[in-house]
């Protein structure tokens, strides 16, 4: 089975007296800057000898649509990884938004227990690069977490489950639902991935390099699902933040995100895409120049 988005246990409550700062003493939360989804600093990790992060420092505000790009081995995943707690610091930390605490405070990943952070995933979805479907059919890959996680019965995550294919545009019939997606094209797991991660209706969603690996159509298609779903008109009033890893320079220039790159374990440069597009700097130009190579490169098998 493929790595999951969100824990399959309900959501941890804090009894009367405690709070999201420090449960144990009831200490207040920390206070969250106007907006700020993610915030990290000073963030390094290394293996063995090899650092990959030599201090990042990065904040994702709410509703940014978000690029993450550099070069093979810049810390891309490693740092995606220590968003979403896989993995532990050597130094600095991170902090991400609690939205089940009234102003939505910062609170820090290294003091959150298991049962702690499985509930601020509640609000989060990834899609994964190897799209990380579980084997079975359809219907049980969007059913699996709206049933443990929301306990909810078949009727309604039937409804959830249309409803999510349809925004994917892929079939929502019983024929569909039924279907092992083991059968699927690479195009429509992806698709599906995405409809998984979005029935959970996530305030934060990941993609972990979305296009890599399909081919131009498919690709096409992806920009635009990742374009609706961030900018869909019934999250107006509450929004949704997206954060892309990727290579993907048509992705770029569809979506014109904020575009954060990473060089050498650190953020090189983060600003709007014309930045990074106009920059002649020795670093970006050439990776800039690359980009469709390394977006061509097959997955490994």
């Amino acid at each position: 089975m493929g790595a999951a988005t969100v824990s399959l246990r309900p959501p941890l409550r804090y009894p009367s007296g405690m709070n999201a700062g420090n449960p144990a003493a009831g200490t207040p939360p920390d206070t969250a800057p106007a907006g700020v989804e993610i915030e990290i600093r000073g963030l390094h990790k290394a293996f063995d000898d090899h650092e990959v992060l030599r201090g990042i420092d990065l904040t994702v505000q709410r509703r940014d649509l978000i690029a993450i790009v550099g070069g093979s081995g810049c810390g891309k995943t490693v740092l995606l990884n220590h968003i979403l707690g896989q993995l532990t610091p050597d130094a600095g930390g991170l902090r991400v938004a609690d939205h089940d605490v009234p102003g939505n405070p910062l609170v820090a990943l290294s003091e959150l227990s298991e049962g702690e952070l499985e509930r601020i995933h509640m609000h989060w979805g990834v899609v994964f690069q190897r799209n990380a479907l579980f084997s079975g059919t359809v219907y049980e890959n969007i059913a699996l977490w709206l049933s443990e996680v929301r306990n909810l019965e078949d009727m309604a995550i039937t409804a959830i489950a249309r409803s999510v294919l349809n925004s994917v545009h892929l079939p929502s019939d019983d024929d569909f639902l039924e279907l092992d997606v083991a059968g699927l094209s690479g195009g429509m797991a992806k698709r599906l991935a995405i409809a998984r991660a979005l029935a959970m209706d996530p305030l934060v969603i990941f993609y972990d390099e979305p296009t890599t690996g399909l081919d131009p159509t498919s690709a096409a298609q992806i920009h635009e699902l990742i374009d609706t779903n961030h900018f869909a008109p019934e999250l107006a009033e509450r929004g949704r933040t997206t954060v892309i890893i990727t290579h993907d320079k048509d992705l770029l220039s569809r979506l014109r995100p904020r575009t954060v790159m990473l060089h050498d374990g650190r953020v090189h440069l983060d600003g709007p895409l014309e930045a990074f597009e106009d920059s002649d700097s020795p670093l970006v130009r050439p990776y800039f120049e690359l980009m469709p190579g390394l977006h061509r490169r097959q997955l490994p098998t």
